[in-house]
């Protein structure tokens, strides 16, 4: 199908989504953003075709539900979408945007309070609102409690939404305000399986690609077998416990850190040394782990790497800096 065009809103006439909201079906996608959540992305459109209600993502950090939210805004460029959301255009903001005040016509207004004006006649426009628990009231961000003032437009329809927020974050705050709560629907994200981790991590490969100007090796065999090795050593008990040691988020870090070192290496493609040192350099992978996946790796790839004289150093735990980037 021909890709949807949306036209932009006039900045003139909305001011404040085209100032502080990001269009996402206006981004350039090099490849499908949420890969393997063809459920959630399902689950989510049903949700926005419900009258007077809206979605709300929950699950851990790192497990991809912005993602989902990108691949709603990617369908709907490709025109992939059921009827009644054709030529929506979905904006996120970030809420701690909304704390603001603007002076309009001589009086002092709230952000929130003009964005909900805006996107009451705003055609077609879905609100995006990613950490969406700083809307409540005495959250630890700070008691914006900005929940009030969205609460009667989306109770009428008025405005469509998309919130995401952590499970530990909903359970904490958003349960506490059942009136804001139940205008939306809830949708749990879970962490993908190890094979739904490999399929998103190929899938990531040429956005990868175009941002860094290098390719991965060619052989798409060979890919499939590094892929299932990143992701075998970012497993849940071999990651760095903190914020995003899921899949894909820890698996897509180390992913990244191979093309970095062909980079640092002036290579013109990701090859298997490179995915080798990323394991190894891994601070989100606890260092015994990193060494043992590392034996593993040598092991698994000795015969391709005597072929192409490639020599992968031996790892030890004394090589191993503990210290951890999260």
């Amino acid at each position: 199908m021909n890709n949807q065009i949306i036209e932009p809103l006039d900045h003139n006439e909305y001011p404040i989504i085209t100032t502080y909201c990001e269009d996402l079906t206006s981004k350039q996608y090099v490849t499908n953003p949420a890969i393997a959540r063809e459920d959630e992305i399902k689950k989510t459109m049903l949700v926005l075709l419900t009258p007077d209600k809206s979605a709300l993502l929950t699950g851990k950090a790192g497990i991809g539900k912005t993602a989902i939210v990108e691949g709603i805004a990617y369908l709907i460029q490709k025109n992939e979408v059921p009827n009644a959301l054709k030529g929506y255009r979905i904006v996120k903001i970030n809420t701690s945007s909304l704390k603001g005040t603007m002076t309009v016509n001589g009086k002092e207004e709230s952000v929130v309070n003009l964005l909900v004006a805006e996107l009451k006649r705003a055609p077609k426009t879905i609100l995006f609102l990613d950490e969406v628990h700083t809307l409540i009231g005495g959250s630890q961000d700070g008691p914006m409690d900005l929940a009030n003032i969205l609460k009667p437009a989306l109770d009428r329809g008025d405005i469509k939404a998309i919130g995401a927020t952590t499970t530990i974050e909903y359970e904490t705050y958003i349960v506490k305000d059942r009136a804001f709560l139940r205008r939306f629907d809830r949708i749990d994200v879970s962490e993908p399986t190890e094979e739904a981790t490999v399929q998103i991590l190929l899938g990531t490969i040429p956005k990868i690609e175009y941002k860094t100007g290098i390719k991965m090796q060619p052989n798409h065999y060979l890919t499939t077998l590094l892929m299932e090795s990143i992701v075998s050593a970012t497993s849940e008990f071999k990651r760095v416990y903190g914020l995003s040691a899921m899949y894909p988020d820890v698996s897509l870090s180390v992913l990244s850190g191979a093309f970095s070192n062909a980079l640092y290496e002036n290579r013109p493609e990701v090859d298997i040394i490179d995915v080798y040192m990323a394991i190894r350099n891994s601070k989100r992978i606890y260092p015994d782990s990193r060494v043992k996946e590392c034996k593993a790796f040598r092991e698994k790839f000795k015969r391709i790497c005597e072929e192409r004289q490639i020599v992968l150093p031996d790892v030890r735990l004394e090589d191993i800096d503990e210290g951890n980037d999260l």
